[in-house]
């Protein structure tokens, strides 16, 4: 119904939605969004750690009233992980409050196959819906209303689970031996991401809409720290995102995102600086860089650093 998606689903009304939160949504994503609920093809956004994208598929199920379901794939992952398990603690649990109904349907059965064929039928009841753990995956088919599904850093799975995907993908139907054959009643907008860690199959590429989501430039930096941080001097703003600018191209293990600017702005404020001084980015560097190498190199490039 409209009430559950009041926003307008052109690329502008998607700006200022993502506005209203903060979030500055630049026109090629916005872009990409919209063409995917148009095209009803899943989004592959790709970038750096720390730019916004599983933030963009968030938003984007809020602007559209949707609720999100997030699978969050790691090294290893498989089908039964993403889809749905059986709850096994739950059939045990059961199993032994029944044990005595257990007792009467096999009782007065003369051999172990008599009790055995008694029993038959019977255990079906243990793989029915009443014991299904549904996975992300799974709950997006079975949902009774549209839901937006994150598959969140998909670069970190293998190529076997890229595969299964791809057919999920295409079909949103999950077959389950002991149930048969469900069929998502809406069909999910969805959205992947990947921090580009290697490379994916063609395929998959090949079944998705695109978007590369970058750094910020400063300027861009700079409007996001006007939004996010208020309080914090404009002088000081463009400084600062000069300064991570500069950061993110040196060589470091793990370049800082936007929130870690965000959480430097927000230091910056909280010890009421009125410059980058050295002894000020030595104070709060803490909120921009989190890796133990990076902080001593940047630390080290302090020495014969000269304010901007």
């Amino acid at each position: 119904s409209m009430s559950e998606r009041p926003i307008s689903t052109n690329a502008a009304g998607l700006v200022r939605a993502f506005a209203e939160d903060g979030f500055v949504l630049s026109r090629p994503a916005a872009g990409a969004l919209t063409l995917a609920d148009t095209l009803q093809k899943p989004l592959l956004i790709e970038g750096p750690p720390g730019v916004g994208k599983t933030v963009t598929a968030e938003l984007w199920a809020k602007t559209h009233g949707a609720p999100l379901l997030r699978l969050q794939c790691y090294e290893g992952i498989d089908e039964s992980r993403a889809i749905y398990e059986w709850s096994y603690g739950k059939q045990v649990l059961y199993s032994q409050l029944l044990r005595d109904m257990v007792g009467e349907v096999t009782a007065g059965a003369k051999t172990l196959d008599d009790a055995i064929s008694r029993l038959h039928g019977q255990t079906d009841a243990f793989f029915s819906k009443e014991f299904l753990l549904p996975r992300p995956l799974l709950e997006a088919v079975l949902s009774e209303k549209p839901v937006v599904l994150l598959i969140d850093e998909i670069d970190r799975s293998d190529e076997e689970f890229e595969a299964f995907l791809l057919e999920l993908l295409g079909e949103f139907q999950i077959t389950i031996p002991e149930l048969g054959t469900l069929t998502a009643r809406h069909r999910p907008r969805v959205v992947l991401t990947s921090n580009d860690t290697r490379d994916l199959a063609d395929a998959l590429r090949r079944r998705c809409l695109y978007l590369y989501l970058d750094y910020p430039t400063t300027e861009e930096e700079a409007a996001i720290l006007e939004r996010r941080v208020p309080d914090l001097d404009a002088t000081l703003r463009s400084r600062l995102a000069a300064f991570v600018a500069r950061v993110r191209k040196s060589q470091l293990r793990k370049a800082p995102g936007i929130a870690e600017t965000i959480d430097w702005g927000m230091a910056l404020v909280a010890v009421g600086a009125e410059d980058l001084t050295r002894e000020e980015i030595t104070e709060t560097i803490g909120a921009l860089i989190k890796n133990r190498d990076d902080l001593k190199a940047v630390l080290e490039s302090l020495k014969s650093f000269r304010a901007p």
